[in-house]
């Protein structure tokens, strides 16, 4: 091999695989060692630098602006703070952790293949990739097992904010403890040019104690331990943990006559699910080309030499880091309450406040959690009254008060 050649080195999956950056090292030698390169060959065309750049900074912008308006929908909006939700917001604040602090930074490491940023965030990145994955993945498994309690067994005790609290602090203790090594052995590695001994670029890879990264049995045991506990094990749960939700909510029948306010309730579960599972699919899907890359180039190892490997790599990288964009946009689409949300956020300025509350706005700040209307006679005229009841994603009962309404609104809350 040239010592110009191109070669993706399994160098460390830092969370599911996002680091397995490029690296140029002649005759594949690996590091480190006093490898030297001669010309940057590894350098895209502009117009592909072009092309990628603007992939990148409009997902960056989605992510990181989308999962911020979330934290604020749910933090500044009380009939929005549930237990669905505040596992939403925690999972938002992984998503927005990773679009801030590691995409951008990463995809200039894969784009140039030059770590730019120094040995401190180089730790830092990749600590802060498979934290945050983690955090992820266990936020999901826990909103699957809040709904399957929920929905299964409905009469038991539901969630207390304090024991969501509790949840969440375990959460990101677990996920700070499985990505700690990353945050250990993480280091860069100067690659000097082989005329002048200078600097050529820098590398940010982990080394391990056995060795480094892509020589390493301690990074191929960690890398399969990320997969495992990161991808392959959570979404078995979560296909389980759904299935069984879905045979409870479409599949089962009631017995005997069902009340309108039943109905409106499993319509509201429903839909909730419906949206979960739609994430969760989303997640599956973008992670899944990172994961098979990892699986097939340490089987074939020949395939890092494939022509435009960079480029695929590349394109697969924006898939896995897209996934952080998605969740608002999902958000917004299945959930009205959400969607009342964003829609205040964009029209929040001095100049747009009215004292009138019209469509949107008056659902968004209605006092009930779920609806169930009815119709009753007083003074010989018909009045549709709503009532104020107990959603089925929040943890402590509500005063049921009976107040009227002009029209309907639409409610799938959470």
């Amino acid at each position: 091999m040239e010592s110009s050649g191109l070669i993706f080195l399994s160098s460390t999956q830092q969370g599911n695989n996002i680091s397995k950056l490029a690296e140029i090292v002649q005759n594949a030698t690996p590091y480190p060692t006093n490898s030297t390169v001669s010309e940057p060959n590894y350098i895209l065309p502009w117009w592909q630098q072009l092309i990628f750049i603007a992939l990148f900074v409009v997902m960056f912008g989605v992510a990181a602006g989308g999962n911020i308006i979330v934290i604020w929908i749910v933090l500044a909006h009380k009939r929005m703070r549930t237990v669905t939700n505040y596992f939403l917001v925690n999972l938002a604040v992984a998503d927005a952790l990773m679009s801030i602090f590691n995409t951008l930074f990463n995809f200039i490491f894969v784009l140039y293949q030059d770590w730019w940023f120094g040995e401190d965030y180089c730790k830092f990145s990749m600590f802060i990739s498979p934290c945050t994955i983690s955090v992820s993945v266990l936020t999901f498994m826990a909103i699957a097992i809040d709904r399957y309690m929920a929905i299964i067994h409905p009469l038991k005790p539901r969630l207390t904010g304090r024991i969501v609290l509790t949840i969440i602090v375990g959460i990101w203790g677990a996920s700070f403890l499985l990505a700690l090594p990353s945050l250990l052995y993480a280091t860069v590695f100067d690659i000097p040019d082989e005329k002048t001994n200078n600097t050529v670029r820098t590398v940010c890879y982990l080394l391990w104690p056995d060795g480094a990264s892509n020589q390493s049995t301690a990074d191929m045991a960690y890398n399969i331990l990320l997969i495992i506990f990161n991808y392959f094990l959570p979404m078995l749960t979560l296909a389980g943990t759904y299935a069984r939700i879905g045979w409870e909510l479409w599949g089962s029948q009631v017995i005997g006559e069902t009340v309108p306010m039943q109905a409106e309730r499993v319509k509201s579960k429903r839909k909730v699910v419906k949206m979960m599972i739609v994430v969760v699919i989303i997640f599956a899907v973008c992670w899944l080309p990172m994961h098979l890359y990892f699986i097939l180039v340490n089987i074939f190892p020949s395939i890092v030499h494939s022509k435009n490997i960079q480029q695929i790599f590349i394109l697969i990288f924006w898939l896995a880091m897209s996934n952080s964009m998605y969740n608002p946009i999902i958000y917004c689409w299945m959930n009205a309450r959400f969607r009342q949300g964003f829609v205040r956020f964009f029209r929040c300025t001095p100049c747009r406040q009215s004292g009138r509350l019209v469509g949107h706005e008056r659902a968004f700040y209605s006092t009930r959690l779920s609806s169930a209307s009815e119709k009753y006679d007083r003074n010989g005229s018909l009045m549709q009254t709503q009532m104020d009841s107990l959603d089925d994603t929040t943890s402590t009962p509500s005063v049921y008060r009976m107040h009227p309404i002009k029209q309907r609104i639409r409610d799938d809350s959470m």
